[in-house]
């Protein structure tokens, strides 16, 4: 496999400013009075300690706390938009509109189509966006946006590249977005593909719905603690949750992986004769496989410690995106 472009791309997201088309990724626009309470009520983050300029990411869970798709969420003046992962948008508002009762006054709107998104990667990520006049959203917090004028157009401009890397998501109309583009790549940006975003997200542990987010996990075990209230009260999947962290129930655990060859995800791992976890994820790079697995708690997980998949031996990495207990 060629991996020279990879390599190009990797280089600016890692120490300059990469371009990544997320358009493919869904945004659903939720309105009216009752927006804030309901989405309060159907995910775990604390919503209604938001305003408008201000977001988080959030977990949308069944009653037993499997994992539906963790999104961010930006609060609008008028709106809340859901930013969620490819091909969910429409699972998504089926879920949710299962809990709009006949009293609440909450709409939901596709508006994947009407849109598009971009994520700038990077540490050169902010210089670029001063670059392009938008200097006043470098430190705020995560989430933070504003609709601004870039390149003689207006687009809101968030804090956060998806990743644990720094960088900012952008999201305008889509009869905009080539021309948007093409001034951020003027400005400095490198495009990446959807094969070195995958390599970042795998090397970061950010989960996704279809390998890390199924129904056999929980957001505890998929290191999601940062976007759980654990003090707001009430919400679907919300006793489950509470009762994991009462009880200590979390029973597996996500870790990275480094491989000398690629396996199937679902493929065992072991501590000698022992059976620990699966993995979830893996993708071939010009360092070898990497790949992303579940380790029972039980097996005393740590970085470092050495497991073998497909009769290779490899150790336990722990990664930036992942997050193991309560944040303050």
């Amino acid at each position: 496999m060629n991996f020279e472009k990879d390599t190009a791309a990797l280089a600016a997201a890692r120490s300059g400013v990469a371009l990544y088309d997320r358009s493919q990724w869904g945004r659903i626009e939720v309105s009216d009075v009752d927006r804030i309470r309901f989405l309060h009520n159907q995910s775990t983050n604390d919503f209604k300690i938001l305003k408008p300029g201000e977001g988080c990411d959030t977990v949308f869970v069944t009653s037993t706390a499997r994992t539906i798709d963790l999104t961010t969420a930006y609060v609008l003046e008028n709106s809340v938009l859901l930013l969620v992962s490819p091909n969910l948008t429409e699972k998504l508002i089926t879920f949710l509109d299962r809990y709009i009762f006949f009293a609440d006054k909450v709409k939901l709107a596709d508006v994947t189509t009407q849109t598009a998104t971009f994520s700038l990667i990077g540490s050169e990520s902010h210089a670029l966006l001063e670059k392009l006049g938008a200097a006043d959203l470098i430190g705020q917090p995560d989430a933070s946006h504003r609709l601004l004028n870039l390149a003689g157009q207006d687009v809101r401009v968030a804090i956060g590249s998806g990743l644990a890397t720094a960088g900012y998501t952008l999201i305008a109309d889509v009869d905009r977005a080539a021309a948007l583009q093409q001034s951020l790549i003027e400005a400095g940006a490198v495009a990446i593909s959807d094969r070195t975003w995958e390599q970042l997200r795998i090397e970061q542990g950010r989960p996704m719905p279809g390998h890390e987010l199924t129904d056999d996990y929980n957001p505890l075990e998929a290191g999601l603690w940062n976007t759980i209230s654990f003090n707001k009260g009430c919400y679907i999947g919300q006793e489950t949750i509470a009762r994991l962290d009462t009880y200590n129930g979390v029973k597996q655990q996500l870790w990275g992986v480094q491989l000398n060859a690629l396996a199937e995800p679902g493929t065992v791992v072991m501590v000698g004769a022992e059976k620990v976890g699966k993995l979830t994820s893996i993708l071939e790079t010009e360092k070898g496989a990497i790949g992303l697995a579940y380790i029972r708690t039980k097996a005393n997980a740590k970085a470092g410690m050495q497991v073998t998949i497909n009769n290779t031996q490899t150790e336990l990495i722990d990664l930036p995106f992942l997050t193991r207990e309560k944040q303050p």
